[in-house]
């Protein structure tokens, strides 16, 4: 049987439409994510994450340096939203993440968004990646309902920081095929310090375990060898063990079990602020890689990729360039199983 992506048949049924309406509702006085700003985007009042009611855009692109069993031969199509609801002080796209008036972003009608889906289809990328969507929710839904009125059929990637409202993450119950979240860290303290909340652990665990309550924590792969339907959590080791990884995949493998399927990154660099902190003004050392690396064997947890070590410059963008953010692009991870 042919893949079809689950909001297909939530489009076919109308029922995407009406949880576009449900989650729009949330704009009126926001509680879209965790900070629950209360202020109402539907009058294009800007929140926290200095967005109103129209989606806003920085660049979109065929990309090439995910998860191998995403990227094919043609890449992810991954449209890239402007502003965040962190504040992650070593954000490699801080320059559209962080910096509402740098002039790289685009303000896009519900229209223009389900174009720019359809033209990443149409260009032969495999999949959609929605990379840094949690604020932008209900107009990724309602531009999404367009699309798939005009024949969008990849699967649809929610690629998140996991700071995210359990109550939206219901409301993408059998939208999203493919859950791609962070985990970033272990302790509380650690997570205001560096990305400006207080309760990241809480939330991010609870956001995955609801992500993986709705896609399984296996993957699910089609016949072009590329995965269709699953979670996929990422863990960036960061120095100085600030992340807390073995914290962090205790509770993965106590939670979700030893096969969920994981993506440890070594590509750690200090931009933006990072460079003048001095916990996190250096890359990762070999050691401290190794040193999870060796959990991830000690745990038995070997499904997924983990990085080659030496990739802290592989996947710097540069937001100047719309069409091709990234310098790099290569992939470089090696499977764990």
């Amino acid at each position: 049987m042919p893949f079809v992506p689950s909001y297909r048949r939530l489009h076919d049924t109308g029922e995407l439409k009406k949880r576009a309406r449900s989650l729009e509702a949330m704009l009126e006085s926001c509680v879209v994510c965790p900070h629950r700003c209360g202020i109402n985007r539907l009058k294009s009042q800007v929140s926290r994450c200095h967005t109103g009611y129209l989606p806003i855009v920085s660049a979109s692109t065929p990309h090439f340096g995910e998860e191998p069993l995403l990227v094919g031969t043609h890449g992810v199509g991954n449209v890239f939203f402007a502003n965040c609801n962190l504040r992650c002080v070593y954000c490699q796209n801080y320059r559209i993440s962080q910096n509402p008036r740098t002039g790289l972003h685009r303000e896009v009608s519900f229209g223009e968004l389900a174009e720019i889906m359809l033209e990443l289809q149409g260009g032969g990328c495999h999949s959609i990646g929605l990379v840094s969507p949690t604020h932008v929710v209900p107009q990724i839904v309602r531009a999404l309902d367009l699309a798939a009125e005009q024949g969008l059929t990849v699967p649809l990637i929610y690629n998140t920081n996991a700071y995210d409202a359990v109550e939206v993450l219901r409301l993408l119950d059998g939208i999203v095929d493919i859950y791609l979240p962070d985990l970033k860290y272990a302790d509380d303290e650690m997570g205001y310090r560096y990305s400006g909340v207080r309760d990241y652990p809480r939330r991010a665990r609870a956001a995955i375990e609801e992500m993986g309550r709705q896609v399984g924590t296996g993957l699910a792969i089609g016949d072009d060898g590329l995965v269709k339907r699953g979670l996929m959590i990422r863990h960036l080791v960061l120095p100085n063990d600030i992340a807390g990884s073995k914290d962090s995949l205790r509770w993965i493998r106590a939670r979700l079990g030893p096969r969920t399927t994981l993506s440890v990154m070594a590509q750690y660099s200090p931009e933006h602020k990072a460079r003048d902190l001095s916990l996190l003004d250096r890359t990762v050392r070999e050691s401290e890689y190794e040193r999870v690396i060796d959990l991830l064997d000690a745990m038995e947890m070997d499904s997924g990729w983990a990085q080659e070590f030496d990739s802290s410059s592989y996947y710097l963008p540069e937001f100047t360039d719309r069409e091709r953010p990234f310098r790099g692009g290569a992939d470089n991870t090696a499977a764990c199983d």
